[in-house]
């Protein structure tokens, strides 16, 4: 085990972790530690703590110092030059007709670099802007393209539910989102209601994921034939939250090499999971996550959402 701090240099961001050294720290201390990018400033958030090995991204950088008055005031300087440098960037992207949308910007604390943030479609070839840009702040420049997900996180919103998002108050990291969620949350896949502002599947179809998929264990699906207290059944419908299978019951068999037809009753019976017993998984082979029912256009925007 190594004894390690947990560093985040953003409010909403991941955790890093640094070596304490001889440093007596706290969380809620700001700290001056060293990263690949130089000296950064940031909060620490979790104190002194073992860890295993494994899970150490090496080399393991030490926390330097304690921040002082004066670190403090030049950190806020730098955010304070955000504006005009945004402003600035993006009278040369600008001039030089370049695709790409500038999201936002950071300078090292000892103001070695500074790394602006961008979107684009594809690649963009920004050699001459760099050049222009070293030419005005004199320091290391870095563009780094991000993903629409960053995006969002970095400038913020509001989502569907009406709260603010949930990347940019409170996630920290990304975790991977696919369709088969919210086929599991029995949810429309009609692109529209679940995506993101970021034009992505929303982060929170993983967060009840876990539930759902726990529930639905030994649920069978609709239009699945059960054996129920009352005789075979067919089911039309499952609530999975609040355990219960809506069913007709099966009258009379039918048999479709005589043309006799299946007679069902007019009345609906419900029951809980414990209460039936299942034939067989129904499309046992069919995965999850299979689309192939839906219309092409749907599918198109839905293979939209799943991209990174």
């Amino acid at each position: 085990m190594t004894d390690v701090v947990g560093v985040k240099f953003k409010g909403v961001g991941k955790v890093y972790y640094f070596s304490p050294g001889n440093i007596e720290v706290e969380p809620g201390d700001n700290v001056i530690v060293e990263t690949a990018r130089g000296l950064e400033f940031g909060k620490v958030t979790m104190g002194k703590t073992g860890v295993k090995e494994s899970e150490i991204v090496a080399p393991l950088k030490s926390i330097l110092r304690v921040a002082t008055e004066k670190d403090c005031k030049k950190h806020e300087e730098n955010l304070k030059k955000k504006n005009e440098a945004l402003r600035l960037c993006q009278e040369k992207i600008d001039a030089h007709n370049l695709e790409m949308k500038l999201i936002d910007v950071e300078f090292t604390f000892d103001n070695s670099k500074v790394v602006f943030y961008f979107t684009a479609d594809g690649r963009v070839d920004f050699r001459e802007l760099v050049k222009d840009l070293a030419s005005v702040f004199r320091m290391r420049i870095e563009l780094r393209q991000i993903g629409v997900r960053d995006e969002a996180k970095m400038l913020g919103g509001v989502g569907n539910c009406g709260r603010g998002l949930c990347c940019n108050t409170w996630l920290s990291d990304f975790e991977p989102v696919s369709i088969k969620m919210a086929k599991v949350q029995n949810l429309s896949l009609n692109p529209t209601k679940i995506s993101g502002i970021c034009g992505r599947l929303m982060c929170c179809l993983k967060f009840e994921n876990d539930v759902y998929t726990y529930l639905k264990k030994g649920m069978p699906t609709t239009g699945e034939r059960i054996k129920t207290p009352d005789g075979t059944a067919l089911v039309v419908d499952v609530n999975i939250l609040e355990d219960i299978i809506k069913t007709r019951l099966v009258l009379e068999s039918g048999d479709k090499e005589k043309g006799i037809d299946e007679k069902l009753s007019t009345e609906f019976y419900n029951y809980k999971k414990a209460e039936i017993k299942r034939f067989g998984k129904k499309n046992q082979n069919k995965r999850e996550d299979d689309l192939g029912e839906i219309e092409e256009d749907v599918l198109q925007e839905i293979k939209e959402l799943m991209k990174d």
